[in-house]
């Protein structure tokens, strides 16, 4: 029996259960010590907890991955503030955790980020190279369960249950060989959350970084959330956020008190999925082979720009990316959408929902250039424009029945040029308006994502 004890239920008849432990060090395992130490070498880095060794559902997150990469690459970087990102234009990709002391935050105005910490060293993008660790990465994790459910390049579900005989261990142990391993082979380092579902899991991760593991149970986890804010349930952005507050919802335990019939008559479909979040439910397996929801790209202007043609000349590019990954990943899109940024951070996002499916930029371009031209009439200024297709389908092949018989040429056309782009390069066949862009002083400043 472990020396220190969580108390769970409710009321006066409160069950006690004893600590595990688990040096994430040397990899002992035993009753929680005394001093909170690890008896074997005297480590203070234990993961202690009564549901150590039967939680199996983990997330695992890359810490501050892109600017982690870049510093792993230049040593020379290690004790200065890194920002990731497109340059004074642009907006902050991710930054290392010296950066964050300065108050510096992903998806901040490149300007207010480089104000608020000066002497940081600004890096643009490089997403070959993170695929290529994220990969290293995931290849990693999937020799531990074939059930790997990435969310981005720099995190991922697992579930490990059933593997103990396969691993040779239960799944605590298992993660926290596999976090030092990870670190040892690629010099980076991840957070491990674990929990009895994906919600709880992913929270977990996130509250012990960098190099963390950290566990919720199952028994604690409606007290662990209630005093927490609505904000760290998934889905709940700025809007819900204010909507909610505005309804008396301030924390997770108020979300939990509530009438689940009045949650759904204010918020509809999503206060039910909220009232389950709140009593820490979460029924979704882990999803191996989960489709993407969407295929879009995106880019920064070095300078505001305004004006149909002009910014016609920056969304095309965009649709020959999107339409290309398309059709590299053989699925159609549905739904064509058009993200506009103005000069003061204004979003903007218009949607078009098309008769039949679709896999090329010439259609994709057809769809949103209508959509633009709404916008773009006014005098406004623009610093940022992106293209997406949702509503994805797998199986190209087998809708090609339903395409138009425009789209249909305009598949076989842009077919034909992948080939020619990868046999000789990406410049072998550059359309004219895509020249026109390429040559335009005010192009892109930031890589398309």
């Amino acid at each position: 029996m472990g020396r220190f004890f969580r108390r769970s239920g409710r009321g006066a008849a409160l069950a006690v259960r004893a600590v595990s432990a688990l040096c994430r060090d040397c990899f002992w395992t035993g009753p929680a010590p005394t001093d909170r130490r690890c008896p074997k070498c005297a480590s203070p880095r234990l993961a202690l907890h009564d549901e150590l060794f039967s939680l199996t559902i983990a997330h695992i997150d890359c810490d501050a991955f892109y600017a982690s990469v870049e510093k792993r690459d230049r040593p020379e970087l290690r004790d200065r503030p890194v920002i990731v990102g497109g340059g004074r234009r642009g907006v902050v990709t991710t930054c290392c955790y010296i950066a964050r002391t300065y108050g510096v935050r992903s998806a901040m105005p490149m300007f207010k980020a480089l104000r608020a910490c000066p002497d940081a060293v600004v890096i643009k993008p490089d997403f070959t190279k993170y695929r290529q660790e994220s990969r290293r990465i995931l290849n990693r994790l999937r020799t531990l369960t074939p059930l790997v459910q990435p969310l981005s390049l720099d995190e991922a579900w697992l579930d490990l249950s059933g593997t103990e005989r396969l691993n040779a261990g239960p799944p605590a142990l298992v993660l926290a060989r596999t976090q030092t391993a990870i670190e040892r082979e690629t010099g980076l380092t991840v957070s491990v959350g674990l929990g009895p579902n994906k919600f709880l899991a992913k929270i977990a991760s996130d509250l012990d970084k960098p190099r963390g593991f950290f566990v919720i149970g199952a028994h604690e986890a409606t007290a662990f959330l209630a005093p927490r804010p609505v904000s760290i349930l998934p889905g709940v952005g700025p809007a819900l956020e204010r909507a909610l507050e505005k309804a008396g919802l301030r924390r997770v335990g108020d979300l939990a008190r509530a009438d689940v019939r009045w949650l759904v008559e204010r918020f509809g479909a999503q206060g039910l999925r909220l009232a389950r979040l709140a009593a820490a439910e979460d029924l979704r397996a882990v999803e191996p082979l989960e489709a993407a929801k969407s295929i879009s790209a995106e880019t920064t202007f070095r300078e505001d720009l305004s004006g149909v043609d002009a910014l016609e000349d920056q969304l095309w590019p965009l649709c020959e990316k999107v339409a290309l990954r398309a059709r590299r990943a053989a699925v159609t899109g549905r739904v064509a959408t058009l993200k506009l940024k103005t000069a003061n951070f204004q979003s903007l996002t218009r949607r078009k929902t098309l008769p039949a499916p679709i896999q090329t930029a010439r259609t994709l371009f057809a769809a949103v250039r209508p959509l633009l031209g709404q916008e773009a009439r006014s005098p406004r200024r623009f610093r940022l424009i992106g293209v997406g297709l949702s509503e994805l389908a797998a199986g190209a092949e087998e809708v090609a029945a339903l395409f138009t018989e425009e789209e249909g040429r305009s598949r076989r056309t842009e077919t034909a040029i992948d080939r020619l782009r990868d046999r000789f390069g990406d410049g072998a066949v550059v359309s004219g308006r895509a020249l026109r862009s390429l040559l335009s002083p005010k192009s892109s400043g930031e890589p398309d994502r």
